[in-house]
């Protein structure tokens, strides 16, 4: 019989400081297997126990001190991906990836967290965008080497590719998360073996966003958005789409991440 399972992702801006909010996220939701970025913590400072309270028993972590760090924590098995690239020759904690051992099927996962790619959209004069645009094309190509089946992809991915994933498509054009230079990578990376989970529930003509700027003083009034964070599944997934929700509510949470999380449910056969 096939089981439901609730996956969600999240940009949580450190772990340690919004684990509350991690633990308020479960309560209300009863995910199966949450994705996090931006752990901000060291593997050995990863807290454990706390997370293992919550009911993931099992998890699959990369971290570093004060900076990214990707997680996934799951209430069924793991196997972890082992023989993953290192991108851009930087060990810097972006990629996490596992296969999911439910009792009705495996899926496999990756976490994501892209570089956000500094301010000024040009490669020549800003090595963050150098190093962004690479890391999208180096993952393109590993995956375009890779036999894709039964496959989910998450993660804060830093770029709003769509004309309606951003608050204004021509004010955004020439800052960085909707250039083309970073959108028609993105699209390229998709078209490798996915569909957009996201937008197969909200039409690419309808806005979409997670992620509002601290900077809003009233991010609702202003509603500013864009979308950073994305689902990627393989077509064999496509027909076990049950649904999806874009937590909108978290991001005025006492002590909020400027994401919020992204619930996809989904079923699996034996």
């Amino acid at each position: 019989m096939p089981r439901h399972m609730r996956l969600v992702t999240w940009n949580i801006n450190s772990l340690r400081l919004r684990l509350p909010l991690l633990e308020k996220l479960v309560r209300h939701l009863a995910p199966d297997v949450v994705c996090l970025q931006e752990t901000k913590v060291p593997d050995p400072l990863f807290p454990e126990d706390g997370v293992k309270a919550l009911g993931f028993e099992h998890l699959h972590y990369r971290g570093m001190k004060g900076y990214n760090g990707v997680a996934i924590l799951s209430r069924h098995p793991l196997k972890p991906v082992t023989q993953t690239p290192v991108w851009y020759g930087k060990e810097d904690c972006r990629h996490v990836a596992a296969t999911v051992c439910a009792p009705e099927g495996e899926v496999e996962l990756h976490d994501f967290y892209i570089p956000a790619g500094g301010d000024e959209p040009d490669p020549e004069t800003n090595p963050k965008f150098a190093h962004k645009l690479a890391f999208v094309e180096e993952v393109t190509e590993w995956f375009q080497s890779r036999p894709l089946n039964r496959t989910v992809l998450v993660g804060d991915f830093n770029i709003a590719p769509l004309e309606h994933d951003v608050w204004s498509h021509k004010q955004l054009l020439k800052i960085v998360s909707h250039t083309p230079p970073e959108t028609e990578r993105l699209n390229l990376w998709l078209q490798t073996g996915f569909v957009d989970a996201m937008r197969h529930f909200v039409p690419p003509e309808k806005k979409l966003y997670t992620w509002w700027s601290y900077r809003n003083r009233d991010w609702k009034k202003s509603n500013r958005g864009r979308r950073l964070d994305h689902v990627w599944m393989t077509p064999d997934l496509l027909p076990n789409l049950n649904g999806m929700t874009v937590v909108r509510e978290a991001r005025d949470w006492e002590g909020p991440s400027d994401h919020v999380p992204v619930v996809v449910d989904f079923s699996l056969s034996d």
